[in-house]
């Protein structure tokens, strides 16, 4: 088997619980370098994980090491730019989510992992949870029937994150929509078959965030210095004539809940708790599934993205899929500042 080189841009918090120990786990596979704009985060990342080619700048990696494969793992800001290169240099990409900072920039990221005949997969790790797989089968089988009304939330009660760039919108792009939603919305898409987005009408709201608070959850940031939203909602409506409800918060005045229902016209679900709602014999029946294997999903979503390099398969989560999902959350922030619904914008010949 020969041997994949893998590089790290990006050596934070994210690479250092998920990406870095799922690219040990890997067999075959090699971290040959990291790199990240800190000394401080590199220096402890690389002694932490045992890597000695460690770099400040990452075209000076991609272009001394030239990696199969590349994790990126910065910020939202540098997602683009990064994943450009390391795809220009060769490389496979696995890039954190979101994609990108907006719609233009996935789209982009697209077609140059298109020209270059390279994979550009999405580490939406939620897809793996024992319950989404399950789910998935049993709407593939027909179990649900047709899924026309899907609600995804994701609300916390105090928890906005207090370390690295969440609050700050130049780096950021958003708040909980971008951050925690789009966990929740992927999952929906996923389970729906990613029917074609038409338009969404929704709001984003900053009444926590921006207010000097006693109680943090995550951690303390700058009220004075919070940028994003931390509570946000949209209504999306798809071609088929089916409609999604999206929740999302950091900070909200109400107990914190992270569900998802879906309804179709011969069952529906709940995920917590995990439920599957439907008739058998001629009467309403509950079902809930037991024994559900237990998945690590940071560490399998690096495991099917190097299989995929490996046999040559197609990318496990699709760039084109990551950028339907910001695509749905650009519409939702452009209604929040017009007040109207909006079009879901998707380029041209890009489809999920």
């Amino acid at each position: 088997m020969k041997k994949l080189r893998v590089a790290i841009i990006g050596s934070g918090g994210v690479a250092q619980f998920a990406h870095l120990p799922g690219w040990q786990k890997v067999r075959g596979a090699e971290i040959a370098a990291l790199s990240d704009v800190s000394k401080r985060t590199l220096a402890q990342a690389g002694r932490k994980f045992g890597v000695s080619k460690t770099y400040l700048d990452y075209e000076k990696m991609l272009k001394e090491v030239r990696p199969d494969a590349v994790s990126v793992c910065t910020w939202n800001a540098a997602h683009r730019d990064a994943t450009v290169a390391a795809l220009n240099a060769g490389a496979h990409v696995l890039v954190e989510k979101p994609i990108a900072m907006n719609a233009r920039e996935a789209a982009e990221m697209v077609k140059v992992a298109r020209r270059n005949g390279k994979l550009l997969m999405v580490a939406f790790n939620n897809r793996f949870r024992p319950e989404v797989q399950y789910l998935k089968r049993e709407i593939s089988r027909g179990l649900f029937g047709e899924i026309y009304y899907a609600e995804a939330i994701y609300v916390r009660r105090r928890g906005i994150p207090g370390w690295g760039v969440f609050t700050e919108k130049s780096r950021s792009g958003g708040g909980a929509l971008l951050d925690v939603g789009v966990h929740m919305l992927d999952m929906t898409l996923y389970l729906m078959g990613h029917p074609r987005p038409v338009s969404a009408f929704g709001g984003a709201f900053a009444k926590i965030g921006t207010k000097p608070r006693q109680v943090f959850g995550m951690g303390r940031f700058s009220p004075r210095k919070f940028g994003v939203e931390d509570f946000g909602v949209g209504l999306v409506r798809f071609e088929t004539g089916a409609c999604l409800l999206l929740k999302a918060s950091w900070a909200a005045n109400t107990p914190g809940d992270v569900n998802l229902t879906l309804l179709g016209d011969e069952g529906g679900c709940t995920l917590s708790p995990f439920t599957i709602y439907t008739e058998k014999g001629k009467t309403l029946v509950n079902v809930t599934p037991v024994d559900l294997p237990k998945v690590d999903g940071y560490a399998e979503e690096v495991r099917v993205f190097a299989e995929a390099i490996r046999k040559g398969l197609p990318s496990p989560i699709p760039g084109e899929q990551g950028l339907m999902a910001t695509a749905i959350l650009d519409a939702i922030y452009r209604s929040a500042e017009t007040g109207k619904e909006e079009p879901v914008e998707l380029p041209e010949g890009i489809s999920a």
